[in-house]
């Protein structure tokens, strides 16, 4: 299949989501469920991954600060702006990618092989919008929330290890903190958030929804949803930086 012979399918995916729901209970019990999947299951891994970006971020920049000329309350502030502009919303939206992104196409892909996706259709569901429209509103909600959680816990890991190497006092670092701090870059970290947690859980549905063949097709499915969503995770980082900045 060509790129346009994949995006116009993909296309006609996204427009298919949009039709009145036949029980919106239904709906809605499965848009609290993707929820609490997404983001329950997806905690553990932001938080360390967090953790770890803010302190080494914060030892390799007072590694690199060797100019008695800077003040160390810089360290801070190259630390904050980093975990809020890129890492968190870049380097998680990433990871998630291959968290949340192989879990919905391996879902929807097994619903296609077993022929679960044909008996819901013959039942008069629109598989479309029941299936997929509350796994990316899903997204949409938890993720953004998760890439905020991840920025704070990496400036205060960032502030942890500091502490703890010496090479930072708290007191100091709690000043750069406060100095410069720009909050268009928090509304410029939530417009990534939402485009990265949209492409990361429609790209991998794409591709779970439309399997064709066995379990080998499934895992085939998984990782090309994971590496397409990955690539245009990146392009779509740097288009918005470009754009925005």
């Amino acid at each position: 299949m060509s790129f346009f012979t994949h995006f116009g399918t993909y296309l006609l995916m996204l427009k298919g989501m949009f039709t009145k729901p036949e029980n919106w209970r239904m709906y809605w019990k499965e848009f609290m469920h993707q929820c609490v999947e997404i983001g329950v299951g997806a905690l553990p891994i932001v938080v360390i991954i967090s953790l770890f970006l803010g302190a080494v971020t914060t030892i390799q920049t007072a590694y690199q600060l060797v100019s008695p000329l800077v003040p160390q309350s810089t360290i801070a502030q190259i630390v904050r702006d980093s975990m809020i502009l890129e890492l968190s919303p870049t380097v998680v939206s990433i990871v998630l990618a291959g968290v949340v992104g192989s879990k919905i196409a391996s879902e929807l892909g097994n619903m296609r092989i077993s022929e679960q996706i044909d008996a819901l259709e013959i039942m008069g569901i629109n598989t479309k919008s029941y299936l997929i429209l509350p796994k990316i509103l899903g997204s949409l909600v938890v993720i953004p929330c998760l890439i905020i959680i991840s920025a704070v816990l990496g400036i205060w890991g960032g502030r942890f290890a500091g502490s703890l190497s010496g090479i930072l006092a708290t007191d100091i670092y709690d000043i750069g903190l406060r100095q410069n701090l720009n909050l268009y870059n928090i509304n410029f970290a939530l417009y990534k958030s939402y485009t990265f947690a949209f492409i990361l859980s429609s790209i991998p549905a794409y591709f779970g929804y439309n399997v064709k063949g066995g379990s080998l097709e499934i895992g085939r499915a998984s990782t090309s949803a994971v590496v397409v969503s990955c690539i245009l995770i990146l392009l779509a980082d740097y288009a918005l930086a470009a754009l925005l900045l």
